[in-house]
């Protein structure tokens, strides 16, 4: 990657706004589920994902960004079948380190999936954000200035998520038998996300065809997907803690001033009731 054009502090900073990405998708999501999953093994499925992230996000920039578009020695098309091409290995890592036997025994697929994306995202995301920030880039939101702050904020957001729920989908394939059809799923999925973030440094406005996306999957991955890897004790225990969290919140909301609130018991007796 060319990094002409760009300044020591703005490559350090292009790389801290990746690993935005990173702390906004953890807690988002596992952060809420500390005692239900291994934690320990999810940050090193995290750091798996930014290594072989760095490997992806620089294929993608030298065969599709500089080589297909900058250099313009590629047509659509093409540039899509090598985003393809990208993808299948992305989910072919994915579904290596995923369908582990060990992994699978402990059903930790689906939130090692999760973090596995999301260190993959952060280093797709900082090369991106290298180049948004180089001014020789031919377009109009090149350059450091809010502008492309605000741009590659976005990009973080998207490829971190995007990244992150379609490793976890695959987790859910892995746990569920359907590796295969997860797999040309996700190949496609990550094709697209690959191609569309490329071309969101010259149209920004396709971020919100991603936002759209993730906004709707997010409740599918929180409900459905990673708790899919808990066990059926497990996963009744995260969901009363979570009900118990609510009721918590309220009950400090809405007290009198010197009133004592509910205690973790009252409310556990209450949750039994109902």
């Amino acid at each position: 990657m060319d990094a002409a054009g760009i300044t020591l502090p703005q490559m350090q900073f292009a790389f801290a706004i990746g690993l935005l990405g990173v702390y906004i998708g953890w807690r988002g999501i596992i952060a809420k589920m500390t005692g239900f999953y291994d934690m320990a093994g999810a940050f090193k499925y995290l750091l798996f994902g930014i290594v072989s992230g760095m490997v992806f996000a620089v294929a993608s920039d030298e065969m599709i960004l500089k080589f297909g578009v900058i250099e313009s020695q590629l047509n659509i098309l093409t540039a899509f079948f090598v985003s393809l091409l990208i993808g299948a290995s992305e989910s072919a890592l994915v579904l290596f380190l995923l369908g582990r036997p060990k992994i699978v025994a402990l059903r930790s697929s689906t939130p090692y999936g999760w973090t596995l994306g999301l260190g993959m995202g952060a280093m797709f995301t900082s090369v991106l954000i290298v180049r948004l920030f180089n001014s020789e880039l031919t377009s109009d939101f090149s350059g450091f200035d809010i502008i492309s702050i605000l741009i590659a904020l976005s990009i973080a957001v998207i490829a971190c998520l995007g990244n992150a729920l379609i490793s976890t989908y695959q987790g859910v394939g892995i746990l569920t038998s359907t590796r295969f059809k997860t797999f040309y799923v996700s190949t496609l999925c990550r094709g697209v996300l690959i191609l569309g973030l490329i071309f969101v440094l010259w149209q920004p406005l396709i971020i919100i065809f991603f936002s759209t996306v993730i906004f709707y999957y997010w409740p599918t991955a929180q409900t459905k997907w990673l708790p899919l890897g808990m066990t059926p004790a497990a996963s009744q225990a995260f969901r009363r803690t979570i009900r118990q969290d609510e009721k918590i919140r309220i009950a400090a909301d809405n007290r009198v001033r010197g009133e004592r609130v509910k205690n973790t018991q009252e409310l556990l007796d209450i949750d039994s009731e109902e």
